[in-house]
């Protein structure tokens, strides 16, 4: 078991209701939220479309959590360090859709944000080696991308714990992100298996309560913080 880590909550904007997103973000603050999860999707390297740069320029304005802004999108290269210039403090992009990741990489830490790299779920750990010594954080997908609200892939906890050993042996100052599936059932797995950035949505936006939600996912993390 991996104690006294910093474990975070992200909550994700896209299971928020969108007629009324401010108050929703208020609502995640006041439960404690640590991070203010972004999926931009563009139709191509996702069958989904969700939001772009307008938003998230909007949201860094208005929220006082870090905005995690995860892309799922064809050419990120081109577009990640436009979303870095428009408030985001933390960019990720799949490995599965740049075939210049280092450059990428660079040029997202190069405007001030921290670089992450994410991983599909049928992606293996082995495709991000030669990466990781340059990335903040590695986002292991735990659902298929493009969607919200569905199912948790329980393989997904197999490629945290190689993650983690894997950061452990490079003595790698790398954090561990997972997105999909995650509610008060599978928190406290997901996190024992090495995760410390925790991303929810449905869990929390599709509750009565989403200050409560936040707050109940917190504390079901509270023996390794």
């Amino acid at each position: 078991m991996l104690n006294h880590r910093n474990i975070e909550i992200a909550p994700s904007i896209l299971s928020a209701n969108f007629s009324c997103l401010g108050e929703e973000i208020r609502a995640v603050e006041r439960g404690g939220a640590d991070v203010l999860h972004v999926d931009v999707m563009d139709g191509h390297f996702v069958p989904n479309i969700t939001i772009g740069l307008p938003v998230v320029k909007s949201l860094a304005g208005y929220t006082r959590l870090p905005i995690d802004t995860h892309l799922m999108i064809t050419d990120p290269g081109i577009y990640a360090p436009q979303f870095v210039e428009a408030g985001a403090q933390m960019v990720s992009v799949h490995v599965e859709a740049d075939a210049n990741l280092h450059r990428t990489l660079m040029a997202i830490k190069a405007g001030g944000a921290q670089a992450g790299v994410v991983l599909n779920p049928a992606t293996p750990v082995s495709a991000i080696e030669e990466a990781l010594q340059f990335v903040d954080y590695v986002l292991v997908m735990s659902v298929n991308p493009g969607f919200g609200g569905q199912k948790f892939i329980p393989q997904s906890l197999d490629k945290v714990r190689r993650l983690r050993q894997l950061i452990t042996e490079r003595q790698l100052n790398v954090r561990i992100e997972i997105d999909g599936g995650i509610d008060r059932t599978n928190i406290e797995t997901v996190v024992a298996a090495g995760a410390e950035i925790i991303v929810a949505g449905s869990a929390i936006f599709a509750t009565p309560d989403a200050e409560a939600a936040v707050k109940e996912l917190r504390n079901a993390t509270v023996q390794w913080v």
